[in-house]
């Protein structure tokens, strides 16, 4: 149940070949890249459609995370959609509620900030065997960080007391982070095309915040929202500016 990686048909040679130095486009549309994740597409593209009120996607990014806890495989898609005005945020949990697994639910939350509000927009890159770089050399992994001073971000979990044998409840633990939004993109886990289609959101993210021009021209997604129900008419808005 390990994430599918989101690279174009061309993959990874052609990826790393020069991807991550060409500035201009993202692999996929939304749509597809909510196709390629495969976390219940068809709800997530429905409640991104409608939190983006009508506004046309100017860049994209959509990242699928696993995690294990213990016996359970816990799966949430995180969805930024950039307009001119808006950065709009999706994220998606689910939760099984019986041992079958029969009855599932479903937690989203939606939260659009306007891009004028956004502090700063972090990219941290890590390269390996770096004595070795050449200009060709695709990122390993990249953290995008982005901050508007909205609420703080609360990371919890169970606490231990440092003995791996001991299988005592010591209650949870937690961390408070600045940022409000923060996405790992393993070149590994997430794929080449991934980690370039990640650096294409950040540029466009900035040019938009500082009423820069965009340097980006994304592939366009067909024709405008229709409320007629159909996949393929969700989130069909142009991507070029």
């Amino acid at each position: 149940m390990s994430p599918k990686s989101p690279m174009s048909p061309s993959g990874p040679a052609a990826a790393g070949h020069h991807a991550a130095h060409d500035h201009s486009t993202q692999g996929q549309s939304l749509e597809q890249a909510l196709q390629r994740a495969g976390f219940y597409p068809v709800l997530v593209a429905d409640v991104v459609d409608d939190a983006l009120d009508g506004r046309d996607c100017l860049a994209h990014l959509v990242h699928l995370e696993t995690h294990f806890d213990r016996a359970e495989v816990r799966r949430h898609i995180t969805v930024l959609v950039l307009t001119e005005d808006m950065l709009v945020i999706t994220h998606v949990d689910d939760q099984q509620l019986d041992d079958a697994g029969e009855q599932i639910v479903a937690q989203i939350s939606t939260e659009s900030v306007p891009v004028a509000q956004i502090r700063s927009v972090v990219l941290s890159y890590m390269y390996a065997q770096p004595q070795n770089y050449k200009p060709s050399d695709p990122v390993r992994e990249l953290t995008l960080s982005i901050a508007w001073s909205g609420g703080q971000r609360l990371d919890v979990g169970p606490a231990s007391c440092g003995d791996p044998n001991c299988e005592a409840d010591h209650g949870y633990t937690g961390t408070i982070s600045q940022e409000d939004i923060v996405l790992r993109i393993s070149s590994e886990a997430d794929g080449p095309r991934a980690v370039h289609d990640a650096k294409v959101f950040a540029r466009a993210l900035r040019a938009v915040n500082t009423g820069a021009p965009a340097p980006i021209a994304h592939a366009s997604i067909p024709a405008p929202r229709t409320r007629s129900g159909v996949f393929g008419n969700r989130l069909s808005r142009g991507h070029q500016r």
